[in-house]
């Protein structure tokens, strides 16, 4: 073959700057940047929230970054908002094994959020106090939104296709049929004093899962509702408030009461939305968070579309199996995909059966606290044994004698049910 006849099939010559521009334009399609703001009023002083933007998957590596964003509503007093706000994060990481790729990790963020929420809890209710806490934790990786949640905090995601979803569950008795029959099932009592919301007995509490309460039942329980969805490249808004804004304000309003506006800017306006609607009768916090694609100094205007049909579109009927739903890519629109949805109270269900062990130690790992034991120190899969009389047998991964005391008792298998009070 001739030297001309070479040069005729090698692609043309393309000059350096082009191939950084080309690059540099890749690289904005798959890393958006974000913008927040955060706006709060206190009538109790019982709020908290927490903002990392700058947590890392890999230590060293920029590369690896994710952002972090939480709001506690405690009640009963401060102590468990903020035990949870110091602790909760380092309890989610440490139950992702070490060197995972970005997808492995974000695949076993679900369940290490379960273990995070139980392992927090456990530790709370250690130190004897009892107040509790609502919690709702946001990790943002890229374009990928995992929402974890126990109370009646919530986030809504205001997409660039017009559709306001909700990511999060009221663990409210009043509105929550499921939450009251599992209360119940396990021991607790439901009812009304005289007038105002049903409330489970004992301690009164209207909410159905948190972290602490430990004079309320463990009942209560800390297992959140998870949901993880991807939004396009167009970008999204996420509204992350206790329920002094959502009291007030339906999530339709929050959003159409911001759209337009900077992060900073949206969240005084929610607040001071929810103020005009209701007055100031509950602690009142709300964080925004715009996620940018890198090549729009702001986050586009929402177009204004019938809200219905795209809802009907983005996020038709959910499935009695929230598990992962990687294949059910919802490109009609392309403004969301979910990728995995799971809100059940059972700790089999959410931690799954596979956790291996350390081959070269004969140790299991505690799926909750993370602890190596042998397996004579606790319970896994087969260990017969360690049944309690009224538990079925435990089909999920290794569980210390603690986290196993911890897991029946929310399962209304412990000994002593509480007093009912009528």
């Amino acid at each position: 073959m001739s030297r001309a006849e070479v040069s005729r099939m090698r692609p043309p010559l393309v000059p350096l700057g082009t191939l950084i521009g080309r690059e540099l334009r890749n690289e904005k399609l798959e890393k958006p940047f974000l913008k927040y703001g955060q706006a709060a009023l206190a009538k109790k002083g019982e709020d908290y929230f927490l903002i990392k933007p700058d947590c890392l998957r890999v230590p060293g590596n920029p590369s690896t970054s994710f952002s972090v964003f939480a709001i506690f509503d405690g009640h009963n007093g401060i102590s468990a908002a903020i035990f949870a706000k110091e602790n909760l994060l380092d309890n989610v990481l440490s139950a992702i094994p070490q060197e995972s790729s970005r997808e492995e990790w974000l695949q076993a963020l679900p369940r290490a959020l379960v273990a995070g929420f139980v392992k927090t809890d456990i530790e709370f209710q250690q130190k004897g106090e009892t107040s509790g806490t609502t919690v709702t934790f946001v990790v943002i990786d890229d374009w990928t939104i995992t929402v974890a949640s126990v109370g009646d905090s919530r986030c809504i995601l205001d997409t660039q296709g017009g559709v306001v979803s909700l990511l999060t569950v009221d663990h409210r008795l009043e509105e929550n049929v499921e939450e009251r029959e599992r209360v119940t099932a396990s021991g607790g009592e439901v009812g009304r004093l005289n007038v105002g919301p049903l409330r489970c007995w004992p301690g009164g509490l209207c909410l159905s899962r948190s972290i602490g309460d430990t004079d309320v039942g463990e009942f209560i329980v800390p297992i959140p509702h998870v949901k993880q969805v991807k939004i396009s490249n167009a970008g999204g808004r996420l509204i992350i408030a206790s329920d002094g804004i959502w009291d007030a304000l339906s999530s339709d309003m929050a959003a159409k009461s911001c759209r337009g506006l900077p992060a900073e800017l949206a969240a005084k306006l929610v607040v001071k939305e929810a103020l005009r609607s209701r007055g100031l009768k509950d602690d009142t916090t709300c964080l925004v968070v715009d996620i940018i694609p890198c090549d729009q100094p702001v986050l586009p205007p929402t177009p204004r579309k019938k809200q219905n049909m795209l809802r009907s579109l983005l996020f038709g009927k959910k499935s009695q199996n929230f598990m992962n739903k990687s294949t059910n890519k919802l490109s009609a629109v392309g403004v969301v995909e979910e990728l995995f949805e799971e809100g059940s109270a059972m700790l089999a269900e959410r931690l799954g059966k596979d956790f291996p062990s350390n081959a070269t130690s004969g140790l299991f790992r505690c799926a909750v606290c993370q602890v190596d034991q042998a397996p004579a120190d606790g319970l896994s899969v087969n260990s017969g044994p360690f049944f309690s009389p009224a538990s079925k047998p435990w089909e999920g991964p290794f569980l210390c004698a603690n986290c196993r005391k911890k897991k029946d008792a929310m399962e209304g298998k412990r000994a002593g049910i509480p007093t009912v009070i009528s």
